[in-house]
């Protein structure tokens, strides 16, 4: 109402002393309202704004962009500018590819602007196809065709798909007459590249040798075994033909499922020993061991990794290998160096090996859950013995009088002990709560401990499935390999976060928080740990390749050795070379360092 007022006032209104009624003061200010102006003009804002005068012309800037001093003409600058702006060096024009160019906003593909059209997929193929072909085709936009058009003009501008026969057979002729031409009569004869039937002739047995030839009839009889075990293997008349059946010649086509087979010169010698007979001119000179510095050999003939090595007991002239591809070798240390004897009988990886006391015999066991006795000389197969479950360890009590009796550590949580003169199962041992992993004998025999996947280790008295000994800590992890030392006073446990952990075997197994040795990588796999033979030094392989020895007393490393090109899972030191290890790996090799 002021504002009224105040209106009314300038006007000769109620306020300027007229002489009209309230009917006319209320009309006057009505109409002065309606005639006043009205702002109808878009909100501008002005901030960063500013008007300068510039050579006489009056101009509004804005003193925030920064562009104006990447221009060359201006000479003056209306604002406090920051040094790194004022350095910046001189840009040219924006880069249309950059995400700061003007131009790319209209640009939505790496080469420029693309636009959605459908087009079905027989379409494009028609067009494509008759634009190779004769070299015209549909502009996309329909309208109209592109390329050559004499021949869109000769061939009525028919597609590769809608000519007719006779045109496509003359379209044909036409090409290879244009080739025929190309090539002045004389094409490329490429039947010269391939040798003629006539040159290929099929392999027969005479071309085998002796080897070869007992593997093919092997692998025959193991096959013709395998199907008439599952039912598959029928007569003339379409009958199942069993074992029931086959009587005695079958069950000597079983017995071939096990063979070996012996790669060296001969089995005696001169005067009649055997070729696993321990040499005699090789004796242990002192005790005191030393790191090898070399590889001096190298084995290779698994064709997949192999797991586990082991030394002859006592001499180490022979050095048998459990490989990944279900074969078992032995090969020669001292002489040759070449594999003797090869021994097949596992249809799946081998796990683990074992010799007895005097290495006439060895245990092995497999993923195909059997374990078998071996001879190590004639390779035939002396006890076959399974419970259904893999042995993930097998252990020969190592008394003398006791060599029939067999360990073995089940992924049933179960410890089984057999009794290899009759093969049956005399004692089980079932405390663990996880998969076992090892069995190590200790106190001459009388007590052997085990490890498992439930972190804990257990102590057994021998014969007696009851736990004397249990031990578990919340910070212990798996431990799936352990090594008695020399003298058994220690036990060496392979732990799976980087480290070995030393048990003592005499003062109740207790741990020897002072001895600790890490720096190697070895989480995730089994990678077995042993002693020198004077106990001097402990090594062990890693996950990297590397194979790491550490002083015992010190329990620093005292030496690297880069040995192989994957996990070096299994490491064994020469019984009387006191510079002698030998090391194998998931790469397929051994290898004899000194």
């Amino acid at each position: 109402m002021d504002l009224l007022a105040q209106y009314s006032d300038g006007s000769g209104g109620v306020g300027g002393g007229s002489d009209g009624g309230d009917d006319d003061a209320t009309t006057t200010t009505m109409t002065a309202i309606s005639a006043a102006p009205k702002d109808i003009a878009p909100y501008v804002n002005t901030a960063c704004l500013a008007l300068v005068t510039d050579g006489g012309e009056q101009r509004v800037i804005n003193v925030a962009d920064t562009k104006n001093l990447h221009d060359p003409t201006r000479k003056k600058i209306y604002y406090n500018v920051k040094y790194d702006d004022l350095h910046e060096p001189l840009a040219g024009p924006a880069h249309p590819f950059r995400g700061d160019g003007k131009a790319r906003g209209m640009r939505n593909h790496a080469t420029g602007h693309v636009e959605t059209a459908y087009v079905d997929r027989f379409t494009f193929d028609e067009q494509y196809a008759t634009f190779q072909a004769h070299g015209y085709g549909a502009e996309p936009s329909g309208n109209g065709f592109v390329g050559n058009v004499e021949a869109l003009a000769e061939n009525g501008a028919d597609t590769v798909f809608s000519m007719n026969n006779a045109k496509r057979r003359k379209v044909r002729e036409m090409v290879l007459a244009e080739v025929a031409a190309e090539d002045d009569g004389e094409r490329p004869d490429f039947s010269a590249w391939a040798p003629s039937r006539d040159a290929i002739k099929p392999l027969t047995t005479g071309d085998l040798t002796e080897e070869q030839k007992e593997f093919v009839t092997w692998h025959a009889a193991r096959r013709e075994a395998n199907m008439r075990a599952k039912g598959k293997l029928r007569d003339a008349d379409g009958k199942k033909i069993t074992d029931a059946m086959v009587g005695a010649e079958g069950e000597e086509v079983v017995a071939k499922g096990d063979r070996s087979f012996f790669h060296g010169k001969e089995q005696k010698n001169y005067i009649g020993e055997s070729w696993i007979a321990p040499p005699k001119d090789r004796k242990k000179e002192n005790d005191h061991t030393y790191v090898p510095k070399r590889c001096i050999h190298t084995w290779s003939g698994h064709t997949k990794g192999v797991q586990a090595i082991r030394f002859f007991p006592n001499y180490g002239h022979l050095i048998l290998s459990a490989g990944l591809d279900s074969k078992i070798k032995i090969w020669d240390v001292h002489n040759s160096g070449k594999c003797m004897r090869t021994y097949l009988g596992h249809e799946k990886a081998i796990k683990d090996i074992q010799f007895n006391n005097d290495g006439s015999r060895f245990i092995s066991s497999s993923w195909d859950k059997k374990i078998k006795l071996w001879d190590t000389e004639t390779g035939q197969v002396i006890t076959t013995l399974t419970s259904g479950k893999i042995a993930y360890a097998v252990r020969t009590h190592p008394a003398e009088g006791q060599q029939n009796i067999l360990m073995a550590a089940q992924s049933d949580k179960k410890i089984l002990q057999y009794d290899l003169n009759t093969g049956d199962v005399v004692q089980e041992y079932d405390q663990h709560l996880g998969a076992v992993n090892t069995i190590t004998f200790c106190d001459e025999g009388n007590r052997f401990v085990t490890s498992s996947d439930d972190k804990s280790i257990r102590v057994w008295e021998f014969g007696i499935p009851v736990v004397m000994k249990y031990i578990a800590d919340p910070t212990m992890h798996s431990m799936p390999a352990v090594t008695a030392s020399p003298n058994g006073t220690w036990l060496a446990c392979q732990s799976l976060d980087n480290q070995i952990m030393i048990y003592s075997t005499k003062d109740k197994f207790r741990l020897n928080k002072k001895k600790r040795f890490t720096g190697h990588q070895n989480a995730g796999y089994a990678c077995q740990v042993n002693f020198s033979p004077d106990g001097r030094f402990i090594f062990s392989g890693d996950s990297e390749g590397k194979v790491h020895f550490w002083d015992w007393k010190s329990q620093k490393i005292f030496k690297t050795i880069q040995a192989h090109d994957k996990v070096v899972i299994g490491c064994e030191w020469h019984p009387l070379e006191q510079s002698k290890v030998a090391t194998c790996s998931w790469d397929g090799t051994i290898k004899y360092w000194d």
